[in-house]
């Protein structure tokens, strides 16, 4: 721990980070820790599960908990995704409420204050991709949040160009406690290397199809090894839910899998520094999002 920080009372605490899919939270993770960790997508539901992320400062250390996007579910993977959302707004020090500024408040966004009355912890309104409105529109939108219920602050942001981030994490240590650091300086996720390195090509998936192929999506990390010359060795399958879908991520001669691969092996070189083999596999397990053992298999627990 750095002399400024033993000057100062250190804080330490967990933050929630909470909202409608596809409203920026993943990339507001990134964002703050300064290295993809969560994984991004335009394609809504994309986090399945809580990932929490390191962030050390001088004076604190803040535990960044990205959580699934609170929607209506339609099939038990959904079912989990929204109540280990909802179970993490009790665990917590704060709460940050990401919101789209883009988009109008809406029954998902009313759903989730909702929520948020049954709960002790400070809630911070985060008003995400104000780089995407004009600076005019800006209040209207806190006036019309603030009005629907008592946040303990109100901070526009833009993750993507990391617009008023600091302002950010300075309201959020003024709700922290004093307390330690709980992770070395250097960690920045307790998330498993397999874990991470299936969520980065689920990711590339997410990319390239469209429709019903994104959910129907689980990756499973079946080898990792050291080869002699240090790179490393990595199987990976891909199981979707039908034959069909599985010609569609396999693409025409194997182009498109290909494609996944090469993106994935990237992220994951620069995830950890060394050279990779990514050996891409497809298979199908059907209806796996409505079956509990494949859930539980897929670390859905």
């Amino acid at each position: 721990m750095s002399e400024v920080a033993e000057k100062q009372e250190y804080k330490s605490g967990f933050v929630a980070i909470i909202g409608r899919p596809n409203v920026g939270k993943s990339t507001l993770m990134n964002s703050l820790i300064g290295q993809k960790v969560a994984i991004m997508s335009d394609k809504p539901q994309t986090t399945r599960n809580k990932i929490l992320c390191v962030l050390t400062l001088a004076d604190a250390q803040i535990l960044f908990i990205d959580t699934p996007g609170i929607h209506k579910p339609k099939h038990k993977l959904g079912e989990y995704m929204v109540k280990t959302a909802e179970n993490t707004l009790h665990e917590v020090d704060v709460v940050a409420f990401v919101v789209d500024a883009t988009e109008e408040l809406g029954a998902g966004e009313q759903y989730i204050l909702e929520r948020l009355k049954t709960v002790k912890t400070p809630v911070l309104l985060v008003i995400n991709k104000i780089d995407q409105i004009s600076k005019n529109n800006i209040l209207p939108i806190i006036t019309q949040y603030t009005n629907c219920f008592d946040f303990s602050a109100v901070v526009p942001i833009s993750a993507l160009e990391h617009t008023n981030l600091d302002h950010l994490t300075d309201e959020i240590k003024k709700h922290l406690k004093p307390g330690p650091q709980y992770y070395p300086e250097d960690m920045l996720t307790d998330q498993p290397e397999r874990l991470v390195i299936a969520e980065l090509i689920r990711e590339k998936i997410l990319h390239v199809t469209r429709e019903e192929i994104p959910h129907a999506i689980a990756v499973d990390i079946e080898e990792i090894t050291t080869r002699p010359n240090d790179d490393l060795y990595i199987r990976a399958v891909v199981y979707v839910e039908r034959e069909s879908q599985k010609g569609i991520v396999i693409g025409a001669g194997g182009k498109l899998l290909k494609e996944i691969g090469h993106a994935a092996r990237k992220d994951i070189e620069n995830l950890l520094g060394s050279k990779s083999f990514l050996d891409l596999w497809v298979k199908v397990k059907k209806d796996w999002r409505n079956r509990d053992s494949s859930l539980r298999n897929f670390g859905y627990e």
